[in-house]
């Protein structure tokens, strides 16, 4: 098959993407696919695209890992005036149409929002991951938690409060805020009082015009994937300082990872069957991962779903994946089998 494996973007989350990319690039050339590496927002110049997928190009050259922070998008920015008219870099689209799938190795906004997903459902463009209308439910914080709280998945208690609103602070320290919109944990500080409140909303606010802050979990953290719509093993992470942020999140050695997590039968089996109601309740389709936290007492609580989960050398998903025997590049076969039979359902 021909594949594109987009990647990159503008959103805090670029530096990921690009690794992920990076990483399910190389399984797919393994599996004897054709493959290029295409940055969504930087696209390609060349000029032959009849042979792109053959032309020899380097396409793992504008991949140079993950730093400590997210990256500077003002640079990126600039390397592309027009981008205000049209977020997609040189050639996307037409690239895109000429392969058999896409597989979307993007990560935060610019992929996890759904408006790419629904620019490629109009262009009729096959990709993998879930679609427009569960991208856009999962990208909100607020509303993610207000179905699952629906639908019976217990989430830890909070509030939303948009930039500007008149803060009536209903949640005791310590507690939690985060922008509504975000992910890789950018825009996240715990809050132990009033000083470090403010300037947890005020880092909020960076990222999103809407904050959530919610009741702060002291306990344990997990995740489970779910691919296909059935839960794979129980992950535990445990960062060997602070929280999982951005820095814990992608700096090898910075957590321990523990799969499948040391808990008990009835405890794993319940964390698996709310990541799966979670994953029907949202209405996602082919895999997602739900973060979750235990609490002292027990308590099991969903933080928020991720639709397109991180495929880097430290990330969750392939780990969860590889404790059933399934490998990186069959993780990755199957995600792409799984995408393309519900495109042709």
């Amino acid at each position: 098959m021909d594949i594109v494996v987009l990647a990159g973007g503008i959103s805090t989350e670029r530096d990921v993407s690009l690794s992920s990319g990076k990483m399910i690039y190389r399984a797919v050339k393994r599996l004897g696919h054709n493959a290029i590496l295409l940055d969504v927002f930087l696209g390609y110049a060349g000029k032959d695209l009849e042979n792109i997928f053959e032309n020899g190009e380097d396409w793992e050259a504008q991949v140079t890992g993950i730093k400590e922070t997210n990256p500077n998008l003002d640079e990126i920015r600039a390397r592309r005036p027009d981008w205000k008219k049209n977020f997609f870099g040189p050639n996307v689209i037409a690239i895109c149409q000429k392969a058999d799938v896409v597989f979307m190795a993007l990560h935060g906004e610019n992929g996890e929002n759904g408006k790419i997903q629904a620019c490629f459902d109009l262009m009729g463009i096959t990709y993998t991951g879930t679609d427009y209308v569960s991208s856009a439910l999962c990208m909100d914080k607020g509303l993610t938690k207000d179905i699952l709280m629906q639908y019976g998945v217990p989430v830890p208690k909070g509030i939303s409060l948009k930039k500007g609103e008149k803060d009536l602070r209903k949640v005791p320290f310590p507690c939690i805020v985060k922008a509504c919109c975000g992910g890789s944990s950018v825009g996240v500080s715990i809050a132990r009082n009033e000083k470090e409140y403010e300037a947890a909303k005020a880092e909020a606010y960076r990222y999103d015009k809407e904050a959530i802050i919610e009741q702060y979990i002291e306990g344990r953290e997990f995740s489970v994937g779910v691919l296909d719509g059935r839960a794979l093993p129980v992950i535990e992470i445990a960062p060997l300082t602070g929280f999982y942020d951005y820095k814990n999140k992608y700096q090898a050695g910075s957590t321990i990872e523990t799969c499948p997590a040391e808990l008990q039968k009835e405890k794993t089996e319940e964390m698996q069957h709310y990541a799966e109601e979670a994953f029907r309740a949202l209405r996602l389709k082919n895999y997602a991962r739900m973060d979750f936290m235990m609490g002292e007492d027990g308590g099991i609580y969903c933080l928020e779903a991720n639709t397109l989960p991180g495929m880097t050398p430290t990330s969750l998903l392939p780990q969860e994946a590889a404790a059933v025997g399934i490998s990186f590049e069959k993780l990755c076969e199957q995600l792409i089998t799984v995408s393309l039979r519900d495109s042709k359902a």
